[in-house]
């Protein structure tokens, strides 16, 4: 054991006993800290999804707000798979969507479709399907979408 490893040692035994354990909470959340507070986020892909169901669900609860080819309330839906999230040329996003950095992926898509809010703070989508399998389905079929 050289001196600089000695002295790391002795530097967080104390601070280990003298903060209760929080130094070695913010040593593991350093990173986490650093980008606003926030832990990192574990995405999940959807299970395989049914494109029929898919398309079906759609029509039954998506088109009040979104077409596949016209931008509605929401934006059009064509080519969603692999485009960054709030790029869609002639639609306007809420600046936080627009801002976001994401890319609609199976994983971005399944935690969107199960809570717009939790992916996206502010943005303005007032829908969200809670059903596992139902959004596998829908990302299923809007993964046909090219």
């Amino acid at each position: 054991m050289n001196f600089t490893h000695t002295r790391w040692l002795m530097w967080s035994d104390r601070l280990r006993t003298g903060l209760g354990g929080m130094a070695v909470t913010v040593l593991l959340a350093g990173p986490a800290l650093a980008q606003g507070g926030t832990a990192a986020r574990e995405w999940r892909t959807p299970p395989p999804g049914d494109v029929s169901r898919g398309q079906a669900l759609y029509q039954a609860r998506c088109t009040a707000c979104h077409a596949v080819d016209s931008n509605k309330v929401g934006p059009a839906h064509r080519g969603v798979m692999g485009r960054r999230v709030g790029s869609l040329q002639g639609y306007r996003y809420s600046d936080e969507l627009a801002q976001s950095r994401l890319r609609w992926t199976p994983q971005t898509l399944n935690t969107w479709l199960q809570d717009p809010e939790d992916l996206v703070a502010g943005q303005r989508m007032g829908f969200q399907v809670d059903d596992a399998q139902e959004r596998a389905d829908l990302i299923a079929w809007l993964a046909t979408l090219k």
